[in-house]
């Protein structure tokens, strides 16, 4: 069920759905037939014009924003992390990144705000943290109002944050490609809510590792083609980084999804640092956040480097609990 594997096999044949997300050798007569059904769905998505009018009621009406529970980070976005964008939390190593992830997941579950899709790419998703976070917050009330004993409070919001270890481009592509097919399904579900946000802690340790053409232990990089066929002009690692961009922010549009992704930071000479990923994955967020810890201490700083709204430079601090 390799979203990004290759070849053709049984009968089928390898296809892309919507703009670039793959699905996996169809039947002919099924491909053709699944193509019809989500015909109008790709064109509202891919092709479809929109006037000055249709974006602000799509903007006002249906992209609303989820809080990440952390005060300072979500005064500076205007509320949290919008729905159907991209969000980039990047710094530097111990800055706090995870645990704008950790804390984002939780609030969401205690809000009864949906479920949270965590992808995991080193070994950096802590359940107790996320419990001893979710113990922390006042408001534990189940969604209909009752109170529930402590433990049964805290094993229903457990269960709506579903995580998922990922440690290469290709299981990437794999459990992008399952999200998608139980979106469309409607699968995705806890309790009756749906899929409200879709985490990538870290998008850049799957990313760099492609960028440069090897993985970490020296393995020749061998990508399936689909991906770099879209892109025959650049390297395949890009190709595959682009793929990986366009199919987050598909996710996050027609699914009015919050994407939240870490990335780390790579030297920019003279001391300073820069985002990694390089110039092709500064254009993919919407919204770009870079944040430091202040030395032995739990206090924050967010700024703002990229934003729909907002200008860049705005900063504000946060404190993530211990």
């Amino acid at each position: 069920m390799a979203a990004a594997g290759g070849g053709g096999g049984g009968g089928g044949r390898a296809t892309t759905s919507g703009c670039g997300l793959k699905r996996r050798y169809a039947p002919h007569d099924q491909e053709e037939e699944t193509m019809n059904q989500d015909q109008s769905s790709k064109e509202d998505w891919c092709g479809r014009l929109w006037n000055g009018m249709d974006l602000l009621k799509d903007v006002t009406e249906n992209k609303h924003v989820l809080p990440t529970g952390l005060e300072g980070i979500d005064t500076l976005l205007g509320g949290g992390l919008r729905q159907g964008q991209l969000t980039e939390v990047t710094g530097p190593s111990s800055s706090g990144k995870t645990q704008v992830c950790l804390h984002s997941a939780s609030h969401a579950a205690v809000k009864h705000m949906g479920v949270v899709m965590y992808l995991d790419t080193s070994n950096s998703f802590s359940p107790s943290r996320i419990a001893t976070i979710i113990d922390g917050t006042n408001d534990l009330s189940d969604q209909r109002g009752f109170d529930l004993p402590h433990k049964e409070r805290l094993k229903t919001m457990m269960r709506s944050i579903v995580c998922k270890s990922v440690f290469d481009i290709f299981g990437m592509f794999e459990v992008l490609h399952q999200l998608e097919v139980s979106l469309l399904n409607d699968k995705v579900k806890s309790g009756g809510r749906k899929i409200c946000l879709l985490i990538v802690d870290s998008i850049s340790s799957l990313l760099a590792p492609i960028i440069g053409g090897k993985y970490p232990q020296g393995t020749t990089l061998k990508p399936p083609s689909p991906p770099h066929r879209l892109y025959p002009g650049i390297s395949r690692g890009r190709s595959m980084m682009i793929s990986v961009a366009m199919i987050l922010k598909k996710l996050a549009y027609k699914h009015n999804l919050s994407v939240l992704v870490t990335n780390h930071m790579v030297s920019a000479g003279n001391g300073a640092v820069k985002p990694a990923l390089g110039e092709s994955w500064k254009a993919v967020p919407h919204v770009r956040l870079v944040i430091s810890r202040e030395h032995g201490s739990n206090i924050c700083t967010a700024t703002v480097l990229k934003h729909t709204l907002l200008a860049s430079g705005r900063t504000a601090k946060f404190v993530v609990p211990s």
